[in-house]
């Protein structure tokens, strides 16, 4: 009797799609799997808890949290805009936003100093009126980590707004509720699953972020020295050591792969229909 066909069952790949993906899954896990290996785990706690770990952990942390509240804050009207938009003008306002995707890390950080720095187009006047000087501070860590990060909250924002039925929310406009309420009563409600992405998301690069941190803010422990900077000072003889380094980067995989699974999983439940 020949077998019954079930619509339902996915089709089954073909062999050189299955072997392809085997080398795509070795070439993306193999590094990671021999930084597993050869890491000291024995001494892992204690590396961890080092001074120096310590501090750019800690930095690492507040300084991402603070960049992922800024992507939020601006982020999300920054998507409302380009998803209602239409048009070219529309088009190159989402192409500047998401330069920071595709643009070499070292170029933001060059960027942000020619605006911010103290001869920028901003810093210096700022500098001049104020005192205040932006590069090497804390606080120019938590800029470079917004800059790098914005993109990720704003194409998670954007896609579920494009996706959305707007039906409730002219529904809640046509009763007299003016835009802000309905923004804050229908429309958040319906993002939220990839708000919560975007954010994962969001918080996921800007403590990875080393490029433009690290000509931008530079490299001083306990005010700038996040765990990416931490680990590149480690391998050129200065800062933490080796050991210290090689355990920040094992808690940078394990923090990469909790948050992205985390944020794979808010998507699709996200996309959930009841």
């Amino acid at each position: 009797m020949a077998a019954r066909h079930d619509p339902r069952r996915t089709p089954a790949l073909p062999a050189w799609a299955l072997a392809l993906a085997v080398a795509g899954l070795l070439v993306a896990g193999l590094p990671v799997l021999a930084l597993v290996v050869r890491a000291d785990w024995g001494h892992l706690g204690a590396d961890l808890t080092s001074a120096g770990a310590a501090s750019a952990l800690w930095l690492s942390l507040t300084t991402a949290a603070c960049a992922t509240l800024a992507c939020v804050v601006l982020g999300v009207p920054l998507a409302l805009v380009l998803a209602g938009g239409r048009g070219f003008g529309t088009s190159l306002l989402r192409a500047i936003v998401l330069i920071p995707l595709v643009l070499p890390p070292l170029v933001g950080g060059l960027a942000l100093l020619a605006l911010l720095g103290r001869h920028g187009l901003l810093g210096g006047p700022l500098a001049s009126a104020t005192g205040l000087a932006l590069p090497f501070t804390t606080a120019a860590v938590v800029i470079a980590q917004t800059f790098v990060a914005l993109p990720f909250l704003v194409v998670s924002v954007e896609g579920a707004l494009r996706g959305r039925d707007p039906g409730d929310a002219r529904a809640a406009a046509s009763l007299g509720a003016s835009p802000s309420r309905v923004f804050w009563t229908v429309t958040l409600p319906a993002l939220a699953p990839a708000l919560r992405a975007g954010i994962v998301l969001s918080f996921a690069r800007a403590l990875g972020e080393f490029g433009a941190t690290a000509l931008f803010a530079g490299n001083l422990p306990g005010v700038t020295q996040t765990m990416p900077l931490a680990i590149y000072a480690a391998f050129n003889g200065a800062g933490v050591s080796r050991g210290a380094a090689t355990a920040l980067a094992l808690l940078l995989v394990v923090c990469a792969v909790v948050l992205l699974a985390a944020s794979g999983q808010l998507m699709r439940s996200g996309g959930r229909r009841p």
